[in-house]
């Protein structure tokens, strides 16, 4: 039985192809974090199929919910808030999410909570690192997203910066199918790229006129495409493990520079990292370089935590639920909510 003291927040996250439930306890303590993945299933398309992602989620959330409660040991009753991911994220995934948490809401008479899913994948820095607090710096790299953000606070925002175009997991898996590996493309270029040699291809490393800390990844894949049918044209044989290192090489160099750029900049001596691709291994380890050298604080999360779960978004809902926020039950997924807005 947990004390009068304690706020647990009941999660739900569905904005892609993880139908996920978890109990969070004050914040920081992860009672239960159930993910019912659907990769295999959308492996056979080479991607994401939203109507298949969206059909699954309504199979699987209330089974996902009953164990999340069941591992953690509580009753709705003993719930403080529901809180889910209402955006961004592909839109009808996100509805099955939001339906169930205010139907929870609307029946037990408990506050819902909107959360932004990237305040989530920034969140999940919290979980195992207690010490954290805000102001720091996070870069938040994901299939969908690459934002550089100043945590000024618990829920307050100030984008840096933010891709143009292709995210760089989009990239990853873009690249990953031109390779032949197939879907989901980041953990099978990290995987490949271990042996092969990342300074074999010259990749470009883009920069944004007028801006230090936007990305941009469109001009680096269409590098790799056009590099694969120059070989092809030529009867060059491929190696894809050099392929896959050079072009990790490319993306993970433009993401430290610009990142380390901004905390020097800014005065900051604590970063983080968060986000699908948050668990590349060379990200980390360039990252773990690079802050060790400059006497800048490292954080990330367990790669459980940077792919899509609830328990970062438990987390994300606590700190708006004690801050005050509440989400009326017309509460809608936005597919492209920014980061910030309400």
């Amino acid at each position: 039985m947990e004390s009068k003291e304690d706020i647990l927040i009941l999660a739900i996250e569905s904005s892609c192809d993880e139908t996920a439930a978890s109990v969070v306890k004050n914040g920081r303590e992860v009672l239960s974090n159930i993910i019912s993945s659907q990769i295999e299933l959308h492996t056979l398309y080479g991607g994401v199929v939203p109507e298949i992602a969206s059909r699954k989620h309504i199979e699987k959330i209330n089974q996902v919910i009953g164990e999340a409660l069941q591992e953690a040991g509580v009753t709705l009753d003993e719930i403080a808030a529901v809180a889910v991911t209402y955006g961004p994220g592909l839109v009808g995934a996100l509805l099955v999410g939001v339906s169930v948490a205010k139907a929870i809401s609307f029946a037990t008479e408990k506050p819902l909570v909107g959360v932004h899913h990237i305040e989530g994948h920034i969140s999940a820095n919290f979980i195992e690192h207690k010490e954290l607090e805000p102001p720091f710096i996070c870069l938040v790299v994901s299939g969908g997203h690459t934002h550089l953000v100043i945590v000024k606070d618990y829920g307050v925002y100030e984008i840096l910066g933010y891709t143009r175009d292709d995210a760089a997991g989009e990239a990853f898996d873009k690249v990953a199918r031109a390779i032949g590996l197939g879907y989901p493309g980041g953990p099978k270029i990290d995987r490949l790229s271990r042996e092969g040699n990342p300074d074999a291809i010259q990749f470009p490393r883009a920069k944004v006129d007028g801006s230090g800390y936007d990305f941009s990844f469109s001009g680096l894949k269409s590098a790799v495409l056009n590099y694969l049918n120059s070989c092809e044209m030529k009867g060059i044989t491929v190696n894809r493990a050099d392929v896959a290192a050079s072009f990790q090489k490319a993306v993970v160099d433009v993401l430290v520079e610009h990142s380390l750029n901004a905390v020097k900049e800014y005065g900051f001596d604590k970063f983080a990292i968060a986000g699908g691709v948050a668990s590349n291994t060379s990200l980390r380890a360039a990252f773990e370089t690079a802050c060790s050298g400059q006497n800048i604080e490292f954080y990330y999360p367990s790669p459980v935590f940077c792919t899509d779960n609830a328990a970062m978004i438990g987390v994300a809902g606590y700190y708006e639920y004690i801050k005050g926020t509440r989400s009326g039950y017309d509460l809608n997924a936005i597919p492209n909510l920014k980061l910030g807005e309400r």
